[in-house]
Parts: structure tokens; C-alpha cells; sequence
């Protein structure tokens, strides 16, 4: 059995002395990936939709691990000025950052748009985090380490990118948007890379996918009640826990020797459980046009331009 195949939670370096950003904390995978960074000694900032929920989680993890270093700030990554109230206050008091986990999402919920007017999953699950880490990028280049994990999913690779109708106007399916959204995590992951190459910045853009992973996204989605049914049954019987599920993301974020461009996800049949391990982004997801321009519509719509050198 490789190193990487032993890999868990419990192989985390000591992360004293980091500090991460963590979206959608107070639940499922971003819950799990800030119990284990805080168990490793690292000041993980909750970045949560709900602060009362935030604080509930931070004071569960404190419960059972006294001396955590956390703190809980409030971001809504679906409204743009959320996100830059989020940076500005963030970058007041902190002069870096080592980690940004971009794992915060919705899925499959009726046709809704945001406060900007884009399409929600599109708005929360690719704009919010491509905004946030241009907003925050200065101050990951200061850091130890510096890593972007952006968490896409599975599905990604069911995915295309409808450019000639974000906002689902002309037609809408909740799950094709999700997949619209992951597959623009990955297709940010990988171009982000490409960009921070060039400039020769110290940030490293790595990816990561769960595969499937038992969360309230599944039960929660408005994708029709045998979809709701399907979650709820096959999510105890199939999928692995949060804490298993939250390992690729948590690899990218701590592993020593994980290298830019690396998409991390698990290792068994079809990805959709298992230990760590490199695996291989959709085509869609790796090529330059798309990439390109994906990169420079987002740039428009967020009105965020990065600062790459």
C-alpha cells in the first residue's frame, strides 16, 4: 500500500503558525476540513453564511478540542458586496494568509438569481470565490506555503459552460447549473494555475473533489422528490462520511509537496470514494480558450481584477 493510500486526517503536519480561510465552515466538508487543520494547531477563520451557525460550530469543535484558534466571520459568497466587505475586514487585520479553501456551495435549487443577477450556483459556487481570491491574493503571496484548493466535484465532467445563457433564462435544470458550476471551479483551478505560473507568483492553485460524499447538499437539493429519496437512502449505504470526503481537500491544503496545477480527489472506482490521490480533470476543464475565457468574463462580472506579480 503507497504512503498516499495510508494518507488520513491524522497524517497532518503541525500546522501551527498558518492561518486558512475555510467557506462554508459550519458544515459538512468545510465543518470536517476545519475540525482536522484546527486538531493540526492551525487559526482557521470560518467563513459562513449564518454566523450564529458559525459560532455553533466553532464552539462544538472548541468543546472537543480546548485551545482551537478559530474565528467566525460572516460571508455570502452569492452577493459580490458580501465578498468585498469579507476581504476588506479580513485584510485589516490580518498581513497574510496561507491557505484559502474555496469549498462553500449550493445545489440544485430553483431557477434563482442573485443579488447582482446572476445565476445562483453559478453567483455562490464560482463568482463569490473567484472574487474572494483575487480580493485576498496579495496576502496569500505573503504567506508560508501560499496554496488556492478550489473544490469542484465529480461532476464536473458531465459538464459544459453555457456561455450563451449564464442566468438559465432560455431553459434551466438544477443539476446541469450545478455541474456548470463545478466544471467552472475546475476550469478557475487549472487557469489560475497557469496564470500565478506566468507571473511567478509563490501561490500554488490546487484542486480537489470529494467524491460522494454524505452531506445536506444531497437531501437539501430541489432536484425532485426521487432525487431527494435517492440521497437520503443511498447517501448511508454509498457515500463516505464528511471527515473521509473532506480528505482530498484537506491533502491539498497541508501536504507537503503538493505542486500548482494538481487535482487531488479519491482514489477508488469511478473517484466517488477512497484515500487521496492525483487524479485527471475533465478536457473541457484544461482547455486554454475556455479558460481564457471564463477568466475574463468572471473578471467582468465580479469586477475584480487580479493582481498576479
Amino acid at each position: 500500500m503507497s504512503e498516499r493510500q495510508r494518507w488520513t486526517a491524522e497524517r497532518i503536519q503541525d500546522q501551527t503558525g498558518r492561518v486558512f480561510v475555510v467557506t462554508g465552515a459550519n458544515s459538512g466538508l468545510g465543518l470536517a476540513t476545519t475540525r482536522a487543520i484546527a486538531r493540526a494547531g492551525g487559526h482557521v477563520i470560518l467563513a459562513v453564511r449564518d454566523e450564529s451557525r458559525g459560532a455553533r460550530a466553532a464552539a462544538g469543535i472548541t468543546a472537543a478540542q480546548p485551545g482551537a484558534d478559530l474565528e467566525v466571520r460572516r460571508l455570502d459568497l452569492s452577493d459580490l458586496d458580501s465578498v468585498r466587505a469579507f476581504a476588506d475586514r479580513l485584510r485589516a487585520d490580518h498581513p497574510r494568509l496561507d491557505v484559502l479553501v474555496n469549498n462553500a456551495g449550493v445545489m440544485a435549487p430553483p431557477r434563482t438569481l442573485s443579488a447582482q443577477g446572476h445565476e445562483l450556483q453559478f453567483a455562490c459556487n464560482h463568482l463569490g470565490h473567484f472574487a474572494l481570491t483575487g480580493l485576498l491574493l496579495d496576502r496569500l503571496a505573503a504567506g508560508r506555503d501560499p496554496r488556492v484548493v478550489t473544490v469542484s466535484s465529480v461532476n464536473h465532467r458531465q459538464a459544459r459552460i453555457r456561455f450563451d445563457d449564464l442566468t438559465g433564462e432560455r431553459g434551466y435544470s438544477p443539476m446541469a447549473f450545478y455541474n456548470q458550476s463545478k466544471l467552472a471551479n475546475a476550469v478557475f483551478g487549472v487557469e489560475l494555475h497557469r496564470r500565478l505560473t506566468e507571473a511567478g507568483s509563490p501561490v500554488a492553485s490546487v484542486l480537489a473533489h470529494p467524491g460522494y460524499t454524505a452531506t445536506n447538499l444531497q437531501t437539501s437539493a430541489t432536484v425532485g422528490l426521487w432525487r431527494v429519496l435517492l440521497g437520503r437512502l443511498g447517501n448511508p449505504l454509498l457515500a463516505q462520511p464528511a471527515d473521509r470526503g473532506a480528505l482530498p481537500q484537506l491533502y491539498a491544503a497541508t501536504e507537503p509537496g503538493v505542486a500548482g496545477g494538481e487535482f487531488i480527489g479519491p482514489g477508488g472506482p469511478a473517484e466517488l470514494r477512497g484515500a487521496p490521490t492525483r487524479v485527471r480533470p475533465a478536457p473541457r476543464a484544461t482547455d486554454p480558450e475556455t479558460g481564457r475565457r471564463l477568466w475574463e468574463l468572471s473578471e467582468r462580472l465580479t469586477e475584480t481584477p487580479f493582481h498576479l506579480g
